[in-house]
């Protein structure tokens, strides 16, 4: 029992130390992992022939990974994807394997290794790449989304290339397979079909299936639901595991993959009203069994074997990387994502991805690649893996300021009009100003130095030009001499302290309006010459605590009156929280000065809600009512 403790205590000391790490220096959680292992394992030598079979029981974080795939999967949702999703993700995956098969052909290796190979191949790092889309904040890129389809799409082709991969199996390593079983005695297994004819084992087949299916449906919601009304969480995340391990038990003593199972009820249960629970009681098991397993793998790798085969294994490491890039670049044209999004698509795609693993594992247990090649294969898959963060920094150091300098580069519009009022961008919070201004009649020019949006709104009718809102000349055209109101909505903080700068320098008597992101903002943008700044979540937020007061019982009229006396308090002491700000001369201007009027206002902020006068007001409240139908027709 002690050696059990201790090998529990270095693969957790080794995870907690190298994913923080890990993911710190933008390598990712999955990379952290397999570092942590082949530290403990190769390196070091803490860990040694326990690591197989801890990664045979490791691997059931798949099949949770899997019926966590299948949870997210709407139907509503697969059908607004239908076009990238079954088109340029059936694409990617049907070029890659099918080029990877023929080249695996070419090199020597019977039709059902070179399938199996091109297969495991085809598939990226679902988990590598979105956390990256996720730290580097390129999720709402064109790019990013193609991608997101693609990786889709392959989680979803897992099913049937686990279906597959056992029917591929080879006569000689199968039978090699039961000879070291009968030498070692390995029983226990349990099968319902061993024996069977071949039609009995199609019917129990579908039955099972068709059970999962109809079970997930109807009998789930009243099992959940009275778990749920005995009031302990315990007991539902007990009937969670228990949901997943049965189903996964079930579809082994037939034959069929654990995986399949779950990823079925996964989807039958995506539309359940309990799916966020289950997706909340699976997460931690399934994100620390797939840990465990990724450490198993970095432990087993084999460095004899990579420093004895390194030119190969470069060689083919480099191939299947440059063979993936080459099929999604060809893509890109034909899906028309272009410019910078095309060489993001590419390069986050280019990868192996975590599923080759369990793929390579799933193949070596069903006799379909033998040990040595598929250890030589997991060390292609973990380095092309290492190499991810590379591709990125690449694209986001090389490749993505040569698109901006272009886009940059571009000649301004031409203004063909002028306005009373002018723009400085035409972001989320430009636009809700500009229809406003429009609908009444007001005239505007818009300029916006990012040309995307520029064309994006031009295709709604939204009249915009690009430009630099700087520029003499474009301000001029624009108008500016003649302008009532020069509004700054730019989504760049810096540039939109400098415009506004330059504004009060160039043109003193036009009234600037800013947005500001927080309240040192607000400050900069006032000390740079604005006459009014509102900060973009301020009347948000007083909008959304009127209505959490509402929400916890308070009557409608008293919540009204709680926000005006905060607005009305916090604008009585603006003028003396920024002035302490603009005369601090430090670097930091929220200094002690500033802490303590603020905490002063807070004070203020207190009493003022719990005025007597408002708490007299407050006795009335219930015999508040609403005026009349038509009340106001009978002012006029």
């Amino acid at each position: 029992m002690t050696s059990y403790f201790v090998q529990a205590c270095i693969y957790l000391c080794a995870a907690v130390i190298a994913v923080p790490i890990a993911r710190r220096l933008g390598l990712g959680s999955v990379l952290g992992y397999l570092i942590a292992g082949v530290i403990i394992g190769p390196i070091t030598g803490m860990v040694g022939k326990e690591t197989t079979s801890i990664q045979h029981f490791a691997e059931f974080g798949v099949v949770m990974m899997l019926f966590l795939v299948g949870l997210e999967l709407e139907p509503k949702m697969l059908w607004n994807m239908r076009t990238k999703l079954l088109g340029l993700g059936g694409l990617q995956v049907g070029l890659t394997a099918g080029i990877i098969t023929v080249i695996a052909l070419i090199l020597g290796q019977q039709w059902s290794i070179a399938l199996t190979i091109g297969l495991i191949f085809s598939l990226s790092s679902t988990a590598i790449v979105l956390q990256t889309f996720s730290e580097k904040g390129l999720n709402k890129t064109e790019g990013a989304r193609s991608a997101f389809s693609v990786l889709l799409f392959q989680d979803i082709a897992v099913i049937p290339m686990l279906a597959l991969i056992p029917l591929l199996a080879l006569p000689e390593l199968t039978e090699l397979a039961n000879h070291s079983a009968h030498a070692g005695e390995h029983h226990g297994e349990i099968s319902l079909v061993a024996g069977m004819p071949g039609w009995a084992h199609a019917l129990i087949v579908i039955s099972v299936v068709t059970a999962v299916v109809t079970g997930g449906h109807f009998l789930s919601r009243p099992l959940f639901r009275f778990v749920a009304n005995s009031g302990l969480r315990e007991m539902f995340t007990a009937a969670s595991l228990m949901l997943v391990i049965g189903i996964a038990a079930l579809m082994s003593v037939v034959g069929l993959s654990p995986a399949l199972g779950t990823f079925l009820a996964g989807v039958v249960l995506a539309n359940s009203e309990f799916r966020h629970e289950l997706e909340s009681n699976i997460e931690p098991f399934k994100g620390l069994l797939l840990g465990l397993f990724f450490i198993t793998v970095g432990a087993g790798i084999n460095f004899d074997l990579l420093t004895s085969k390194a030119l190969l294994i470069t060689a083919l490491t480099l191939g299947a990387i440059l063979l993936k890039a080459l099929v999604l670049y060809s893509l890109t044209f034909i899906f028309k994502v272009v410019k910078s999004d095309r060489w993001l698509f590419t390069l986050s795609l280019a990868q192996a991805g975590e599923f080759g693993f369990v793929l390579l594992s799933y193949s070596v247990q069903n006799s379909v690649i033998p040990t040595e090649l598929a250890q030589l294969l997991s060390l292609v898959v973990a380095i092309s893996m290492f190499l991810t963060p590379g591709l990125f920094i690449l694209f986001e150091k090389i490749i993505l300021p040569r698109y901006q300098a272009s886009s940059n580069e571009r000649e301004a519009d031409s203004i063909e009009e002028q306005g009373t009022v002018i723009i400085a961008g035409i972001g989320r919070f430009g636009q809700i100003i500009n229809r406003l201004l429009v609908a009444n009649g007001v005239n505007t020019v818009v300029l916006d130095h990012e040309a995307n949006q520029v064309e994006l709104l031009r295709r709604i009718n939204i009249k915009s030009y690009f430009g630099d809102a700087t520029r003499p000349d474009l301000l001029h055209t624009a108008g500016i001499e003649e302008a009532a109101l020069f509004i700054i909505a730019l989504d760049d903080k810096e540039r939109a302290v400098e415009l506004t700068a330059h504004i009060k320098h160039k043109h003193p008597k036009l009234r600037i309006l800013a947005r500001a992101f927080d309240r040192g903002h607000g400050y900069r943008l006032r000390h740079a010459g604005a006459h009014f700044v509102v900060s973009e979540t301020y009347y948000s937020a007083l909008e959304m605590g009127g209505e959490a007061l509402t929400s916890l019982g308070f009557h409608p009229f008293r919540a009204n009156r709680q926000k005006d006396t905060f607005l009305e308090t916090e604008l009585f002491h603006q003028e003396e929280l920024y002035q302490t700000w603009a005369e601090a001369t430090e670097d930091n201007k929220f200094n002690e000065s500033y802490r303590e009027i603020f905490m002063r206002l807070e004070s203020l902020l207190h009493k003022a809600m719990n005025d007597p006068q408002d708490n007299e007001a407050a006795g009335s409240e219930r015999g508040w009512t609403p005026p009349p139908k038509n009340y106001s027709d009978k002012l006029e």
